[in-house]
């Protein structure tokens, strides 16, 4: 199948599945500038994440994670929507799309205009005391970190996904500081790291959305993390039509009723196109700018 006519019939898809669920993937935000961490075979490209029992028993993993992401979440705050958030911002304005299952922890949904949207992985914007829940925004906590650890911000390294940099070195004398509220909890991103669970309410919401769906389309995921394929397996179960968007191989390939290999934003942008061609938009969508290096979608 060509990409043309895989996205002519994902447009058709889209076009007879009405009010579908969005699950999205790292691969909708690589091009904001954000990395991904696997290749197009679903494996990783580089070292698996923090796990969860190594953030919470090491003080020095703590260092390590906190040195790194002072300097490369910066790329997560520095990253803008791209073509693909905001094309999923209209057809949830256009009355396609009941909302978005996101595994992505970047925020870049909500930015782009989208109103219904559940952070599977939670919100990397956010930090939360482990010892009395305490929470606080990142930025804050990441000047705490630059006071207390000066010059560290001026050593390069390259961005990794999720705010995490390429970067080793001697990390033994970096300050982490502990919760002021309590006096020595753990701040930790407000994420689920691997070896963790997604919170049973958030759990809940997203297969009530599922449900409430007639469809469900995968956007950049190759769903090798349980916490995502479950919902593709049970939109199988249940006998909802499957449609996937994505470069390269996903662990649900077996399930989808179809699937067309091309990027996100490429791909969204022009079934977007194609829909507003039979059907415009109401006008009171979203009216954020969708101008991209590579066209504009019609407003």
């Amino acid at each position: 199948m060509s990409e043309d006519s895989g996205l002519a019939r994902l447009a058709d898809f889209v076009a007879h599945t009405p009010r579908l669920a969005v699950l999205s993937g790292a691969g909708i935000s690589t091009a904001s500038g954000i990395p991904d961490y696997r290749d197009d075979h679903g494996d990783w490209k580089r070292a698996p994440p923090m796990r969860h029992q190594v953030f919470m028993a090491s003080h020095a993993a703590r260092q390590r994670y906190w040195a790194r992401a002072l300097i490369g979440f910066r790329t997560l705050q520095q990253a803008e929507p791209n073509a693909a958030h905001r094309a999923l911002a209209r057809l949830e304005a256009a009355g396609r799309v009941a909302g978005v299952i996101t595994q992505n922890v970047d925020g870049l949904h909500r930015r782009a205009g989208s109103r219904r949207v559940i952070d599977l992985h939670g919100r990397a914007d956010r930090v939360r005391c482990m010892g009395c829940g305490a929470s606080r925004m990142r930025h804050a906590l990441h000047a705490e970190l630059a006071e207390r650890n000066p010059g560290w911000l001026d050593t390069g390294a390259r961005a990794g996904p999720d705010g995490d940099a390429d970067l080793e070195a001697d990390f033994a004398a970096f300050r982490v500081p502990a919760c002021t509220r309590c006096g020595d909890g753990i701040w930790k991103p407000d994420v689920v790291f691997f070896g963790d669970s997604v919170p049973r309410a958030r759990v809940a919401e997203a297969f009530a959305l599922l449900e409430e769906a007639e469809g469900l389309l995968v956007v950049g995921s190759s769903l090798m993390v349980y916490s995502g394929f479950r919902f593709a397996r049970e939109a199988a179960r249940a006998g909802k039509p499957l449609a996937c968007l994505n470069l390269g191989r996903t662990r649900a390939d077996d399930l989808y009723t179809l699937k067309v290999a091309a990027s996100a934003e490429a791909g969204l942008a022009a079934l977007v196109e194609a829909l507003e061609a039979v059907a415009p938009p109401p006008a009171d969508g979203v009216t954020a700018d969708t101008s991209t290096s590579e066209g504009t979608l019609r407003p």
